[in-house]
């Protein structure tokens, strides 16, 4: 399914990218990129032409214009404006919008383009990634005249998003959260405080989850708001300096009378809310999904160059058996992950949603990255000493391979909720 481009038909980068800008466009002209049908888990995939021509224009463009800027953007931790704008001209921001929002609609295409290229750079795959996590909770639960606002931008790259859940004292329990928005005559006022925000210092706009409360204080259930950028009582602190991940920033919020009309909530007041919140998670874990299958592509490609150029004791490292058997090993478990990402990617595009989709974006989430994890570990032992050298790029592999074990919900709880959905909820 992932063969590489014959010898010779890359081009020049410049034909590359305008060839596949004008293949996006005319894919959201026809928009006709669909799974085949069936019912919840019974969806199957089958890449088309148009999804194989996608995923060769992107794999091109990332060898050629990507893979060079990606230890630079690692070892510097500064946020690749040339690498946005480079996705932003190719059109690679409309993928999994639907074309009444300037997209193509297709998950299934987004989760391509973020693994070719995460396989070179996972912080250029990960900017196509923090535009989207915002737009399942819009879609789900926004106003026509949001969805009209901010979905066209987000779709173009016009419009910078960030969605922030995460708060100190909670991580993954989204229920346990503190920050609150207490309802007054012309809408709210936030106050609290959160960490992890992906991309706030650089959005637009900022989907934050806070406790909903009436004009009283008595709590309503979860929401998640609008809050634009230079709202007053918003702060956003200072950047994490993080071992993976370091080219898109993370920062604390912090809200302290921040006032927000009424037409900044999404969904009902109240309980409903948090559905919306929980399904933007589960549109979004394949594509976070895809990332960690990248990590394992690249480390292989790496690994494997590197093994046929080693010798030791008179032989290439690739002739020694163990070291044979580990890279079947990784090529393995890679191909697996990729077939669980794109089979979950296909439910959504099929219109799966809830209960029926969550496990299976649970499974691939947490496979994939625990994948990732084995795969980059596996290629810095068969690095050797080399591994752990700076001047060699497989310890970034194995940096950012960590943090998507634990990012948009930690493997452990993707763990708990796939239980779930067999056994029911634990009992307390």
């Amino acid at each position: 399914m992932l063969l590489d481009p014959a010898p010779g038909t890359a081009g020049n980068t410049r034909s590359a990218v305008d060839t596949l800008r004008l293949q996006v466009q005319n894919i959201a002209l026809c928009s006709h990129i669909r799974p085949h049908d069936g019912e919840a888990t019974g969806v199957t995939y089958e890449l088309n032409e148009e999804q194989k021509s996608i995923q060769d224009l992107v794999r091109r463009v990332a060898r050629e214009k990507v893979a060079a800027r990606a230890d630079e953007i690692d070892r510097t931790a500064e946020y690749p404006h040339d690498m946005f704008e480079l996705l932003k001209d190719l059109g690679l921001f409309a993928l999994p919008f639907p074309p009444e929002y300037g997209g193509i609609g297709s998950t299934l295409a987004a989760c391509i383009a973020v693994e070719e290229l995460g396989r070179v750079c996972y912080n250029t795959g990960y900017l196509l990634v923090v535009q989207w996590t915002p737009f399942g909770a819009i879609f789900a639960g926004g106003t026509e005249e949001q969805k009209q606002r901010l979905l066209p931008g987000l779709a173009s790259g016009e419009l910078r998003g960030s969605l922030s859940l995460t708060e100190p004292q909670s991580g993954s329990d989204v229920s346990g959260i503190k920050t609150t928005a207490r309802r007054t005559a012309d809408g709210y006022v936030l106050n609290g405080a959160k960490i992890w925000a992906t991309n706030s210092d650089i959005a637009d706009f900022i989907l934050v989850a806070a406790k909903t409360q009436d004009e009283s204080g008595a709590p309503l259930g979860i929401n998640l708001f609008i809050v634009d950028k230079g709202t007053p009582g918003l702060t956003v602190g200072r950047k994490e300096d993080k071992m993976g991940a370091r080219g898109v920033p993370s920062c604390p919020l912090f809200f302290d009378n921040a006032r927000i009309s009424a037409e900044s909530r999404l969904g009902p007041e109240g309980g409903e809310g948090f559905k919306v919140a929980m399904e933007a998670l589960n549109t979004s874990r394949p594509i976070v999904a895809a990332r960690a299958v990248g990590i394992a592509q690249g480390a292989i490609d790496h690994t494997v160059k590197y093994i046929q150029e080693r010798r030791a004791f008179g032989h290439a490292i690739s002739d020694f058996q163990g070291a044979r058997w580990m890279v079947a090993d990784m090529a393995m478990q890679t191909e697996a992950a990729r077939q669980l990402v794109y089979r979950t990617a296909a439910m959504v595009d099929a219109g799966v949603t809830g209960k029926a989709l969550a496990p299976m974006a649970a499974m691939a989430k947490c496979f994939a990255s625990d994948v990732a994890m084995k795969v980059a570990t596996d290629a810095v032992q068969l690095f050797g000493a080399a591994g752990v050298s700076a001047e060699y790029p497989i310890n970034r592999y194995f940096r950012d391979a960590k943090v998507v074990q634990i990012i948009e919900g930690t493997n452990q709880v993707q763990r708990n909720i796939i239980a779930g959905s067999l056994l029911g909820k634990a009992a307390k």
